[in-house]
C-alpha cells in the first residue's frame, strides 16, 4: 500500500513557513503532511532577520540530513519526500540511504560530484562566505529579486521577502560542495525519483536540473523529469505554485 505521509523539506534562504501552503493542499487530498524546520531555522522569518537563531551557524548540510533521518525514523512508513533547492539534494541522499518510499527534488542543488555551471557559482558564492567576516549569510532585497523572485511581479517582490526571507549558515553551503558526504552514488538501485525544473531559475538552472537527472544509471529504478520553462527559483511560492504540487502528487500516485 502506497505511504500516505509527505515530509516537506525547505531550502536555504528560507524557512518552512514556505510549505504552509502546500500543507493545505496535500492535507486536503487526505496526507498526512510534515514540514520540519532545518536547524537553526525555527521561527519567524522577520524575527530572524533581527536576532539570528542560536543554532543556525552550527548547523551545516549533514546536520539538515540527519534532521530529517531522525524525523523519519519516528514515523509509522517511508514517506514520500519533497525538497526544493538545497533540499533536492536532501531528497537525493535520503533516497540514497533508503529512507524514502520516494523523492521529488524542485530545482535542486548539486551533488559534490555534480560540477555547477557558471550561473549557479555567480549567484550562490556570497552564501559560502569565502570573503565575508560575518557568521552567516543574509541576502539582500536585490539578491533575492534576482536569484529567486525574478518571474514574481515587481509589486510583490518586496512583500515575499519580508515574508520568507531567513539567515543562512555557511557550513550548509560548504559541506554540500567540500565534504565526501555530499556525493551521490549514482549507479545504485534507488526508490523512483521525479526531478522538477525550472527554465528562469537563476540558482540551479534547467540545464543543470537535466543533468543531475540524467547522472542516474541504475537501469530497474524510476528517474523523471518535468522542466516549467516560466519558472523561476521561487517555483513553489510564485502564483501557479498548485499546478507544480499537483504534478509531483500526480506522478506518484500513479507508481
Amino acid at each position: 500500500m502506497k505511504s500516505k505521509t509527505i515530509v516537506l523539506i525547505h531550502g536555504n534562504f528560507i524557512n518552512d513557513l514556505t510549505w504552509a501552503e502546500w500543507k493545505k493542499h496535500y492535507e486536503a487530498k487526505g496526507y498526512k503532511v510534515y514540514t520540519p524546520a532545518n536547524p537553526g531555522h525555527e521561527g519567524v522569518p522577520s524575527e530572524l532577520r533581527k536576532k539570528v537563531h542560536p543554532d543556525l551557524v552550527k548547523s551545516g548540510f549533514i546536520d539538515v540530513v540527519n534532521n530529517i533521518s531522525s524525523l523519519i525514523d519516528t514515523l509509522p512508513e517511508k514517506p514520500l519526500v519533497i525538497g526544493h533547492s538545497m533540499a533536492g539534494m536532501v531528497v537525493l541522499k535520503l533516497i540514497e540511504l533508503g529512507k524514502a518510499a520516494a523523492g521529488v527534488s524542485i530545482d535542486g542543488a548539486p551533488p559534490k560530484n555534480v560540477f555547477p555551471p557558471f550561473q549557479t557559482l555567480k549567484t550562490v558564492l556570497p552564501a559560502f562566505g569565502f570573503f565575508s567576516s560575518k557568521e552567516y549569510f543574509l541576502g539582500s532585497r536585490e539578491w533575492f529579486n534576482y536569484a529567486f523572485f525574478n518571474t514574481t511581479p515587481q509589486a510583490e517582490r518586496g512583500k515575499a521577502f519580508e515574508k520568507f526571507a531567513v539567515p543562512e549558515s555557511y557550513k550548509v553551503s560548504r559541506q554540500l560542495v567540500l565534504n565526501s558526504f555530499s556525493n551521490i552514488d549514482f549507479h545504485k538501485p534507488h526508490q523512483p525519483l521525479l526531478f522538477i525544473g525550472g527554465g528562469k531559475d537563476h540558482i540551479f538552472p534547467a540545464a543543470l536540473t537535466t543533468t543531475i537527472a540524467n547522472k542516474y544509471k541504475d537501469g530497474d529504478s524510476k528517474v523523471d523529469l518535468k522542466i516549467y520553462d516560466e519558472k523561476s527559483h521561487f517555483i513553489c511560492g510564485e502564483p501557479g505554485w498548485e499546478k507544480v504540487a499537483d504534478y509531483a502528487l500526480d506522478w506518484y500516485e500513479k507508481l
